[in-house]
């Protein structure tokens, strides 16, 4: 990879500090004393910015620059995490003096962290492409993914070390995260990037809306953005409270679920950069999906260690499925990059409504019976990746 497209990967670091809900849902949900459905507030009012944000921010980013784009992202989420800094967390919250209003605090934190990681996600993926040598864009995207799960793990490993070595509870992840967000600003902002152009001048909201609507194609790997990010959202959100409360596995609960879930994560996609040196995307993707089912299965049996390997095997099939859908959509029509980008970062916004409607299936059932729900998301990106591998280009253009 060339030198700039390092400097990226600090971008999909800074992405990966959004995933930090999935780990505070069930922090906030002992914190704050909440039920499982108001805990997955967290990751909606994250997530519903990208749903809201992206297609304008896919326009935004045509008629400047991604550059831009990627450093206004992360000024915004580097606001988010100064905001609950002021109000006094910062690794000091006690549960006995908990204000009223702290809940809200994190909430609104989450919701710019959002907006800011909607930014640097429509910007940040398609910008890998810029500086990545011809053929190697699927490589490099599922490279920068590996960071930016480096990012996410940070929300499951830091909280209980500290609390075990210093007594600093889960609110230092702000401060941390604020000080590697502005290092990004400065590591990105004096890089020159020659962007390749697409068809800028006509990228307006009509045409990402029609694009979505007229090819069938764009709309199916849309939706498979929509569901995956759903699915793993209410995995990072939902395992770490399972183990809690159906395995009783207290003391290192965090610690348990990133081994058990983030790490095959990040060994996945490291090993899928690789892997794709000579296996093509859309079979890798359709392995992928195969071995997360799988998983899924394993973990609705009941039984504790074949839960638990499930939730591995879920964790090494996700790794690779968000980076593989967005680099074959966009390697099929480069010329639409924005508007597609635009669209399928929209479409992260599953990551707020599915772990929602698990969160109230669990309250109403129990919290095994809520994973039915990511796993129906599974299915639906299994036959999105079937149709792609058997899906030409001028089948796709013909849409």
């Amino acid at each position: 990879m060339k030198r700039k497209g390092n400097i990226i990967l600090l971008a999909f670091l800074a992405m990966g500090f959004g995933d930090v809900v999935g780990p505070m849902v069930s922090l906030a949900k002992q914190s704050f004393s909440l039920s499982n459905a108001v805990a997955q507030l967290l990751p909606f009012g994250g997530f519903v910015m990208y749903g809201l944000l992206s297609i304008p921010v896919g326009i935004f980013q045509a008629k400047k620059s991604k550059k831009l784009t990627l450093l206004v992202g992360l000024s915004i989420a580097l606001l988010g995490l100064i905001f609950p800094m002021l109000n006094g967390m910062y690794g000091n919250l006690r549960i006995n003096e908990i204000a009223d209003n702290q809940f809200i605090v994190v909430l609104i934190a989450i919701i710019l962290l959002g907006a800011g990681a909607t930014f640097v996600q429509v910007a940040g993926n398609p910008i890998m492409r810029d500086v990545s040598t011809d053929g190697s864009y699927s490589r490099n995207l599922t490279l920068g993914q590996t960071v930016k799960a480096i990012g996410s793990s940070m929300g499951f490993l830091l909280p209980p070390f500290l609390l075990m070595n210093f007594g600093i509870d889960w609110t230092i992840l702000f401060p941390i995260y604020a000080l590697f967000v502005f290092i990004s600003i400065m590591g990105i902002g004096f890089t020159k990037i020659d962007e390749k152009k697409g068809n800028t001048a006509s990228t307006t909201l009509r045409s990402c809306l029609m694009l979505v609507v007229k090819n069938r194609y764009v709309l199916r790997m849309t939706m498979a953005i929509f569901f995956y990010v759903g699915a793993e959202i209410a995995m990072s959100s939902g395992i770490p409270i399972l183990l809690k409360e159906t395995h009783h596995i207290q003391s290192f609960g965090l610690l348990v679920s990133w081994s058990l879930f983030f790490l095959p994560i990040m060994l996945g996609r490291f090993m899928g950069s690789i892997i794709l040196k000579w296996v093509e995307a859309k079979k890798l993707l359709i392995f992928s999906v195969a071995m997360s089912f799988a998983g899924m299965i394993m973990l609705l049996a009941g039984s504790k260690a074949i839960g638990l390997t499930g939730i591995f095997l879920i964790g090494l099939g996700f790794a690779n499925i968000f980076p593989l859908i967005f680099s074959i959509a966009i390697d099929a029509m480069p010329e639409r990059t924005n508007e597609l980008s635009g669209l399928m970062i929209t479409a992260i916004i599953g990551g707020a409504i599915i772990p929602f409607i698990m969160g109230f299936v669990q309250d109403k059932t129990n919290l095994l019976v809520g994973f039915v729900v990511p796993l129906v998301c599974v299915l639906y990106v299994a036959f999105v990746s079937f149709k792609a591998l058997e899906e030409t280009t001028k089948k796709i253009r013909e849409y």
